[in-house]
């Protein structure tokens, strides 16, 4: 058994309102035909979205290796907002901790960013370190499971997951490609700190980790990832993602549950990733959800995007705000490059 002590969630502070970032696109990839883009945009039903850099600076990046360099100053900054931010809700010091998993999949550093973070916050010389790449969006999910593994082992420990996504550095400039188009009308920039303790331990806490799942789906390589060139990374984003969503996800859900005596019609809470609207849809109504399930993702979409594998948890955060009733049954759900997704059953 493990449980979740905190929920951090951090964002840069530069926030701009969708119709700038689309007058933003529309300078860096001057092909693009701006009906398109505008209904992009719109579609996407997001408001507002926080960005590593103030808006005009993104026109001054000239390469994958200057990107690079702003994400690693960014991530550490933002990282550790998160982490202190975390242990402080969860009564803890960076001391307490034994164990710290990094995710991220819009940037890269060797030496990775948590062992950069580690003087800075007061880490352990002896913490275990995990830093993972190329999960994205699902990585939010599949961090806090197997969190969950690693405590089941050690349950007397203190594990914390921090994920760091700023999807802006990696758009394309000059790419008028569908799929660029579609990135830069949905992600934003932000992180988010899991604190997590093991079953031994006595910390209050907001919600415990009863099971998880993980689902590879066949032959969906192609559905979801990056294509990495001399510019960096350039996103693939298939059309089909709500199609995979509906023929897996409502099986993969209604079995997971099964297996621990539920149904859809117990979950008291759904902590969905927001992927974009129509994986939101493919979701509702592959699950046959009540109106209203979704909505803490919905609005989480519109405040600040998609923030890859952070948004999952910044969901969590906003959840676990309006106090579903205690001992009831809630469900995260992430899905991501592979193409996969990863289930995790919580109590309240």
């Amino acid at each position: 058994m493990s449980r979740i002590a905190a929920v951090y969630g951090a964002v840069p502070p530069n926030r701009y309102p969708q119709a700038e970032i689309t007058d933003a696109v529309a300078r860096m990839c001057p092909g693009a035909d701006r009906r398109v883009l505008d209904r992009l945009h719109r579609s996407a039903k997001v408001q507002h979205r926080h960005l590593a850099m103030p808006l005009a600076d993104y026109e001054k990046l000239s390469g994958f290796g200057m990107a690079n360099d702003v994400f690693i100053e960014a991530a550490l900054d933002l990282g550790a907002e998160a982490v202190l931010g975390g242990l402080a809700e969860a009564g803890l010091t960076a001391r307490d901790v034994d164990m710290i998993m990094f995710t991220s999949v819009t940037g890269i550093a060797a030496p990775s960013i948590e062992a950069r973070l580690a003087g800075r916050l007061g880490l352990r010389p002896d913490v275990k370190r995990v830093p993972v790449f190329g999960l994205g969006c699902v990585a939010g999910a599949a961090g806090i499971a197997r969190l969950h593994d690693y405590l089941r082992g050690w349950p007397e420990h203190v594990a914390v997951l921090l994920s760091v996504e700023l999807c802006s550095l990696t758009l394309q400039r000059g790419d008028t490609s569908a799929a660029n188009l579609v990135a830069g009308a949905l992600f934003g920039d932000g992180a988010a700190a899991v604190v997590a303790v093991g079953g031994a331990r006595a910390e209050r806490s907001h919600a415990t980790v009863v099971a998880t799942r993980s689902h590879l789906y066949p032959g969906s390589e192609h559905v979801m990832g990056w294509d990495v060139t001399d510019t960096g990374f350039r996103i693939v984003l298939d059309a089909g993602v709500p199609d995979v969503a509906r023929k897996y996800l409502g099986d993969d859900v209604r079995g997971f549950l099964a297996d621990h005596g539920l149904t859809i019609e117990d979950v008291s809470a759904w902590v969905c990733h927001p992927g974009g609207p129509k994986v939101l849809e493919a979701v509702g109504e592959t699950l046959d959800l009540k109106p209203g399930a979704l909505d803490v993702t919905w609005r989480s979409l519109a405040g600040v995007g998609n923030l890859s594998s952070s948004s999952v948890l910044h969901v969590l955060r906003d959840t676990i705000a309006l106090r579903p009733p205690p001992g009831t049954p809630g469900l995260l759900i992430a899905m991501g490059p592979g193409f996969c997704s990863e289930l995790v059953l919580l109590t309240w």
